[in-house]
């Protein structure tokens, strides 16, 4: 079941300006799931690639955990082997475990960097501030791991801009995506949360051109024009991030004008993502790749 109460205003705003700029407006801004009818083998649509190498350990940046401790952050880039391309668009993963726990092994951030990368993504999947801890209780300390995920995230997101020649990154084509806590925080990257620059490479934009949830949403900053395109899978049973929350999320969204879908799991709890992976994978692809407008990468 696909929450769809409000389609396409980006487009629909536009319609009176011109037909190529309705269509323009319909692929930059995601109006639709639906996947490019391009014969195959398409790159970013389909797996194009068989290999895909893993350079671990990247250092993003630094920051300061709550116990006073020195906090190195890093990240594992996957991307495929052999790849050429000079200018490809970049997905930053976020793991869950209730700011206190996981890492940036999680077999499922894993699964998808993986199978991105095949598609001719590059992917990185990050580590950041976690406390003892984090969000089993909502208060203070909860809220700050919170804040200090979504500064650490940021500081990703400006690492690998800056950084875009080493990794050949289209820096204008980043998108985030995360599960539970590193949903949460993708979200609140992606509604650029107002949060200090200190873990690493500031003055550099942290915007992000389009962001993903799998049982996350938005809980920091506001939703404003200029923020990014966002799809969230949820199911109406999470007892951890309640689907209110997710529905909030776009309804907020649209209050700004802007494009958000939740793809909603009926009686599902929480990352059921075994269970529906073909779904978010395609899904996920089909956004990136209209979000992104890789379309004129190809």
């Amino acid at each position: 079941m696909t929450r769809t109460d409000r389609v396409c205003p980006a487009a629909v705003r536009r319609t009176a300006l011109g037909v190529l700029v309705a269509v323009v407006a319909l692929v930059a801004s995601a109006c639709n799931l639906t996947a490019p009818t391009d014969p195959g083998p398409l790159r970013y649509r389909d797996e194009i690639f068989t290999a895909v190498t893993k350079t671990p350990s990247v250092v993003y940046g630094h920051s300061v955990s709550q116990t006073g401790v020195d906090t190195t952050l890093y990240g594992d880039v996957y991307e495929p082997t052999g790849d050429t391309s000079p200018l490809r668009p970049m997905v930053i993963w976020i793991h869950g475990g209730s700011f206190s726990g996981g890492s940036r092994t999680s077999p499922e951030i894993v699964d998808e960097a993986n199978t991105f990368a095949r598609k001719g993504y590059v992917n990185v999947s990050i580590s950041y501030r976690l406390s003892a801890q984090g969000c089993t209780v909502i208060n203070g300390a909860c809220v700050e791991s919170i804040v200090d995920a979504t500064e650490d995230a940021q500081a990703a997101v400006r690492y690998f801009r800056a950084n875009a020649s080493t990794y050949r990154v289209d820096p204008t084509r980043i998108a985030i995506a995360g599960t539970s806590a590193g949903a949460i925080t993708a979200m609140n990257v992606g509604y650029r949360a107002d949060q200090a620059e200190t873990s690493g490479t500031p003055g550099v934009s942290s915007d992000v051109k389009a962001a993903v949830a799998l049982s996350g949403a938005r809980l920091l900053g506001t939703c404003d024009p200029g923020d990014a395109p966002a799809l969230l899978f949820h199911g109406t049973s999470d007892s951890l991030v309640p689907y209110q929350w997710a529905t909030n999320t776009v309804d907020c969204a649209h209050a700004a004008g802007l494009w958000a879908e939740v793809i909603t799991w009926p009686g599902e709890g929480h990352v059921p993502y075994a269970a529906h992976r073909t779904q978010i994978l395609d899904q996920t692809t089909n956004f990136l790749f209209n979000t992104l407008s890789v379309r004129l990468l190809l």
